[in-house]
């Protein structure tokens, strides 16, 4: 039962994180129901009685007669314009009401086209049972009812049906390909996959900006203000990393510290991490530095260093915002020794081929990454690579955490192997005596 649950949720997950090409698929269903509705108006019916001779012992064989193909063959004719025999037989119906009462139905597109087709099929069978052509011989049958006014389900009524079911049937023809899709899917979503991928903790879950030209970064960078959560998450990590205390005091170096915030070209979100980083630290009064890295693809951070450059001509550096305290730079190793205080440093590194090492050194290297944006062998060839380079990635920042992910994505401490039980250290001994 505990594994169908959590199919159950996984599913659920998988269904929420394709809403947009589930909602699609359901919006053309909708329409193509309306449009089946258009094209196949719905048909109203009507009825037609004919009385028998009392002593007519063979109705069935007349129910036969009626929808034979020389009855409605004579009734084409009289039945509606645009008629033929194959159309006439799908829509004309008969059956026994009582031992010598027969009911023959037809079906048109609209009252008046059932109504003709009904009466014409009535007169030809009528006609053609009096004339001796027929098995049964010779009937004298007489018109009871004329086709009374024809009933049917409305236009509108068949449009909301129609419609209904190609919604239903879209959406579930979307979930079956989100489900398709999902098991196809190898990028990481939740924090303990993150976090497993790398071998280093989640040290902090925030939500990340997603600028898109120099403007929209120069206001990230003058007015990012996380929330109170997200706010003590960054200021914990800052702790654990080692770069501030919980006073908000710096290590004891004349140089300040910095941190190397990695990301994957091919994760746009995950780029925020670092100048959201550093406003943050700038917030909290701590003299900070967003430094750009000028690696060899430069196109990843085009934007990001355009606005940098703007605030360099503009302010001298300043950010122009909050306290104050935060400058950026565009540098390379060499200048960053030139930078007071905190230095955080944004690099990124290509997703199929990373080359850590072709990048800025930082005290502290963390990854930031977004759910959804890379496989557990991309993030591995960044650790891998760091490592080569002589740095180890100390902790990820997950940007845009997945609402429903209830991990955290901490890794947990390794377990002491069960063994033999150790030795107790006797502190004295006892001397039994026998008597």
């Amino acid at each position: 039962m505990s594994g169908q649950v959590l199919d159950l949720r996984r599913s659920a997950r998988i269904v929420r994180r394709y809403r947009v090409l589930i909602g699609v698929l359901a919006v053309l269903g909708l329409l193509g129901g309306v449009g089946y509705a258009l094209l196949n108006p719905p048909l109203l019916t009507s009825n037609a009685l004919v009385v028998l001779p009392a002593a007519n012992k063979i109705i069935s064989t007349d129910v036969v007669i009626a929808k034979s193909d020389p009855v409605l063959a004579a009734a084409v004719p009289g039945a509606g314009h645009g008629l033929t025999l194959n159309i006439l037989r799908d829509r004309v119906a008969a059956k026994s009401l009582t031992g010598n009462v027969l009911s023959i139905s037809g079906q048109g597109p609209t009252a008046a086209a059932a109504e003709a087709a009904t009466n014409a099929v009535a007169a030809s069978f009528i006609s053609y049972i009096g004339s001796g052509q027929s098995a049964a011989g010779a009937v004298k049958a007489k018109l009871l009812a004329p086709a009374a006014p024809a009933t049917g389900p409305s236009a509108t009524a068949r449009l909301a049906t129609s419609g209904v079911a190609g919604l239903v049937i879209g959406a579930l023809i979307g979930a079956v390909a989100a489900l398709g899709l999902a098991r196809s899917d190898r990028r990481l979503r939740q924090r303990n996959e993150l976090a497993d991928a790398v071998g280093a903790p989640v040290v902090a879950s925030i939500a990340a900006g997603h600028p898109t030209d120099p403007a929209g970064w120069t206001k990230l960078l003058a007015e990012y203000e996380p929330g109170p959560i997200p706010a003590w998450s960054l200021r914990r990590a800052l702790n654990q990393l080692g770069l501030v205390d919980l006073d908000l005091n710096g290590p004891d170096r004349e140089d300040g510290s910095s941190i190397a915030v990695l990301s994957l070209d091919s994760d746009r979100t995950a780029l925020a991490v670092g100048p959201q980083l550093a406003v943050f630290a700038a917030g909290l009064g701590v003299p900070t530095t967003l430094l750009i890295d000028p690696q060899p693809d430069e196109h990843a951070t085009a934007s990001l260093r355009a606005a940098c450059r703007s605030l360099l001509d503009e302010y001298g550096g300043e950010s122009g915002g909050g306290s104050g305290r935060l400058r950026v730079a565009v540098t390379d190793q060499a200048g960053i020794e030139q930078q007071p205080g905190l230095k955080v440093i944004v690099a990124v590194v290509d997703s199929l081929a990373p080359t850590v090492a072709e990048t800025i050194r930082g005290d502290v290297t963390v990854l930031g990454v977004s759910p959804g944006a890379a496989t557990a062998e991309q993030l591995a060839r960044v650790a891998v690579s760091a490592a080569a380079s002589g740095r180890d990635i100390a902790g990820l920042i997950v940007a845009d955490p997945e609402a429903d992910d209830k991990t955290t994505g901490r890794l947990p401490q390794a377990a002491r192997p069960a063994g033999r039980r150790q030795p107790t250290r006797m502190t004295g001994t006892t001397t039994e005596t026998r008597r």
